[in-house]
């Protein structure tokens, strides 16, 4: 029979998948909680791997990716294609890029950004004097989201019930990693980590910072450059990712600067 701090931990745990962070105790919760915590550690069971397990980044990442893989919260949806695509990158990196979902040639290579808007932020990258094996990348979800049997290779963005299924993991990709900076690729990646709403157009140009005064920057997803071949859109993206250049004390030179300027 299960005992009452098995009951607890179970429940935490479904808390935990749905993106619940904090829970509220009262004064009976808070003591029962310090009995507990007086006990011989060998008596409480441990909901997840013990810290001595996990400790290191590529330790973290790896338990992360094999719990996603079978994560309940998105899985009992049942609106997400099988294959999780996870990440790809330095575990160690200053940098973490959030896309919004993996695409048809993403959920068939298994990695995030490897379609036509994968090539752009390559191109991006490249020009900020960066590769993409130095910096982290991945998704506010993890799954494909489905559109029926008959797919093929259309994509359509996750909902917000999709997106708060995958948010723990991703969260705590971020913990794991401990970057110096974030940078939201689209307002869906945007208003996943950070919530609310607005338009991209409305969040960039500044720094926002996660709970754990994380900064984060918004910027368009690479695929708004693909149907936006304006100077001023190409600017845009650009200044955000010179924001983020200074922030990482990156070398900047002249020409770097004036990339896409205005003649």
């Amino acid at each position: 029979m299960p005992t009452l701090r098995d009951i607890m931990c179970a429940g935490l745990k479904r808390l935990q998948e749905q993106g619940i962070e904090s829970v509220a105790l009262d004064a009976e919760a808070r003591d029962i909680l310090r009995n507990w915590s007086a006990q011989p550690a060998s008596t409480v069971a441990a909901p997840r791997a013990s810290g001595s397990e996990l400790d290191t980044p590529e330790q973290k990442i790896d338990y992360l990716r094999r719990r996603a893989l079978n994560w309940s919260a998105a899985r009992r949806l049942g609106t997400l294609r099988e294959k999780m695509v996870f990440s790809v990158g330095d575990v160690h990196a200053r940098l973490v890029l959030v896309g919004e979902a993996p695409g048809y040639d993403e959920e068939r290579l298994g990695e995030p950004f490897v379609g036509k808007a994968g090539q752009k932020l390559n191109e991006i990258l490249r020009a900020m004097g960066l590769r993409r094996e130095q910096i982290y990348i991945t998704n506010i979800c993890k799954f494909r989201p489905s559109m029926g049997d008959n797919q093929g290779t259309a994509n359509r963005a996750p909902t917000p019930e999709e997106i708060a299924a995958c948010l723990p993991i991703v969260r705590a990709e971020l913990r794991a990693i401990h970057p110096a900076c974030v940078v939201c690729l689209g307002a869906t990646a945007a208003h996943g980590l950070l919530g609310g709403e607005g338009s991209v157009g409305s969040l960039r140009g500044v720094w926002h910072y996660l709970a754990d005064n994380l900064p984060v920057r918004v910027t368009y997803h690479p695929s708004y450059l693909l149907r936006n071949e304006s100077l001023s859109a190409r600017r845009s993206v650009w200044e955000d990712m010179l924001a983020v250049m200074e922030m990482l004390e990156l070398p900047i030179s002249e020409k770097q600067r004036g990339y896409f300027s205005p003649r």
